[in-house]
């Protein structure tokens, strides 16, 4: 009977090709490609083929949903490398927090923005149906 300790080090051994990961979080393995040219990834090599392991695998997906979330692949690095340095360290969790603090106003002046225009579109809506109940009548 395999423990749950045995199933988390075969899980963190796991290895990944790049097809696998690509067809798993549904993009192409050029993008895969490009995340490791930007120094996201890194997968180890034997010979031409790459392979990854379960931290990329997870980096993968963070970079995925840090997209998804308006962060730029810059500031997805700049987490990593703060969390690779040291994950105890006051300093760098310090700059993490100030990071996402950062997005996070980001993200409400985009939503003020986007509630503007919503604002702005459903006025002129009403005034273009008020103009074509006008012609018709």
């Amino acid at each position: 009977m395999q423990t749950k300790a045995n199933i988390i080090k075969k899980a963190s051994q796991a290895n990944y090709s790049i097809g696998d990961l690509s067809k798993e979080f549904d993009i192409t393995t050029r993008s895969i490609r490009f995340y490791e040219d930007q120094g996201l990834l890194a997968p180890t090599r034997k010979g031409q083929t790459r392979i990854y392991n379960q931290r990329d695998k997870v980096r993968l997906k963070l970079i995925l949903r840090g997209k998804r979330l308006g962060f730029s692949l810059a500031e997805t690095g700049r987490l990593f490398e703060l969390y690779d340095a040291d994950k105890s360290s006051e300093t760098q969790l310090s700059s993490m927090m100030e990071l996402i603090l950062h997005k996070k106003g980001d993200l409400k002046q985009q939503l003020e923005d986007i509630n503007a225009v919503l604002i702005e579109l459903n006025d002129l809506e009403d005034n273009c149906q008020n103009i074509l109940t006008q012609l018709t009548e």
